[in-house]
């Protein structure tokens, strides 16, 4: 376990005494209901910078300690607290908060329950995956108190769920509940009342059992496809393909499939 300033931890998972090469990024400021403060975005950031350079870390779980919330969003008492010139300089840190998420090389899960709005559900939108439970609601109403949401949001909403339901969305700032964001594609997988992390980590073992060096391939191929006509994603793709085709990890997988045994990956 390695804590990251004040409110934010990063655990190794394990499963029967073994590293299960899943890490859990814990967002765990209780008294504010996660609330990200300049200090919490920061320490995201960093715990992502480490995440992201620790070559046995093959999947990372966005989780929270909070019972009734997953984030609520920004720390609007510290923002109210800011100068116009305070609030240009703390821009780059909130940001790298949510662009250390998003740029984190391998599979991310969120584990989302209760409150997950604003700032709070784009660092969920930040994750490849998002598990929930029936607690959770979501939304992005920052247009409500005069602002946009500025962690990614307008990017990463539309790319799930298209532009006119993310403009319906963002336009009328409304909180949705589990049930119905499940149904919209706002949440990928709906589990059973406080079961969110759990599934999350289920999946996240299943992700980290694969090739590592294939995970972080196939992940750039997504992530730089995003938005390219298909040929130039095909190109990315191919890219990616040819950064794996020859590597330790390939020749393991195929002769652990032809011996019938499970991989020994390398992770190069």
């Amino acid at each position: 376990m390695t804590r990251y300033g004040e409110w934010v931890e990063v655990r190794l998972d394990e499963a029967d005494g073994e590293r299960t090469h899943v890490a859990e990024l814990v967002l765990d400021r209780p008294k504010a209901m996660n609330a990200v403060s300049t200090d919490m975005a920061r320490a995201i950031a960093d715990a992502c910078d480490a995440l992201g350079a620790d070559p046995d870390v093959r999947a990372v779980v966005l989780t929270s300690t909070h019972e009734r919330a997953f984030c609520v969003g920004a720390d609007l008492k510290e923002r109210n607290s800011l100068t116009d010139a305070e609030l240009v300089q703390q821009r780059p840190l909130a940001r790298a908060a949510y662009t250390g998420v998003l740029e984190l090389p391998v599979p991310t899960v969120a584990a989302v329950h209760g409150f997950a709005l604003g700032g709070g559900f784009e660092l969920a939108l930040a994750c490849d995956v998002i598990v929930a439970d029936p607690t959770a609601l979501v939304g992005l109403p920052e247009v409500s108190v005069g602002v946009i949401p500025g962690g990614g949001g307008t990017q990463l909403l539309p790319r799930r769920v298209g532009a006119a339901r993310a403009a319906e969305l963002i336009f009328s700032a409304r909180r949705v509940e589990a049930a119905e964001a499940h149904r919209l594609g706002l949440l990928d997988e709906l589990v059973g009342d406080g079961e969110d992390r759990a599934a999350a980590l289920a999946l996240a073992r299943r992700m980290a059992a694969n090739s590592p060096v294939g995970l972080r391939a196939a992940k750039r191929a997504l992530r730089l496809g995003w938005g390219m006509d298909l040929r130039a994603g095909l190109e990315v793709e191919d890219a990616a393909w040819r950064s794996v085709a020859f590597s330790g990890d390939r020749a393991e997988g195929v002769a652990a499939f032809n011996e019938k045994r499970r991989p020994n990956w390398p992770g190069r």
